[in-house]
């Protein structure tokens, strides 16, 4: 089972948010479980879980565990193919959010339109990278600070963009033959009440150098440097 899906296609995006589909889907994230087991759990009659299975297993949400005998009856064994799943922006087609039609580095919709596109080409690169069996290189770095006043995070703001636009001057080498191109996404906006997120001192935060193995190039004020889709 995967931590986490990407879900691309319109119908299975629809598939998965009908609040029957959702539970069944969090309970076989669980672990495996037939439909009459299933049914015991949600309240359901083992028939209508039945149909709501093969809707997901149609477009893989799910996916065949085993089977066992129990009496008469041979049992399929389903589980979720992932923990979580996301659903991409793609799945909107041409209403998807495009940050290159109002670019606007204070507007809250705009890094909206950034974050959808960051799911977005993530979960393209990673569909890619699966097929092509490959490992992914990125990298993404959360935390959490505290502003004394509005003038601290102006000028928190100022100091980090001009920070990551020096290094991008350094690194960026648009004549490097063979070089490859990565989109780097800086987002700042206030933490949401209620929603546990990771204390932000300094020494919490975890270089690449500090974990080699790390699939490191996602950063989230919003500057952005073009990255075609790749695969490594």
């Amino acid at each position: 089972m995967l931590d986490v899906t990407v879900i691309e296609d319109p119908a299975a995006a629809a598939v998965s948010l009908d609040p029957i589909r959702a539970r069944l889907l969090a309970e076989l994230a669980a672990g495996p479980a037939s439909a009459a087991m299933l049914a015991a759990r949600v309240d359901l009659p083992r028939q209508k879980v039945n149909y709501h299975l093969k809707a997901l297993e149609r477009h893989g949400l799910v996916e065949l565990a085993g089977e066992r005998r129990k009496g008469n009856v041979t049992e399929r064994l389903m589980r979720a193919t992932a923990a979580s799943y996301v659903i991409s922006p793609l799945a909107l087609g041409a209403v998807q959010p495009d940050p290159d039609r109002a670019r606007d580095q204070l507007s809250a919709r705009w890094l909206l339109a950034l974050a959808a596109r960051l799911v977005r080409d993530v979960g393209s690169l990673i569909t890619g990278a699966t097929k092509a069996r490959k490992r992914l290189a990125t990298y993404a770095l959360d935390g959490e600070v505290r502003f004394a006043s509005a003038a601290d995070r102006a000028a928190f703001i100022e100091e980090l963009t001009q920070g990551v636009g020096a290094l991008i001057r350094k690194y960026h080498d648009g004549t490097a033959e063979g070089g490859r191109d990565h989109r780097i996404v800086i987002g700042v906006h206030p933490t949401v009440k209620g929603a546990s997120a990771p204390d932000a001192r300094p020494s919490d935060a975890q270089s690449p150098a500090a974990r080699p193995e790390a699939e490191a190039d996602t950063a989230s004020p919003a500057t952005a440097l073009p990255a075609p889709p790749q695969t490594d």
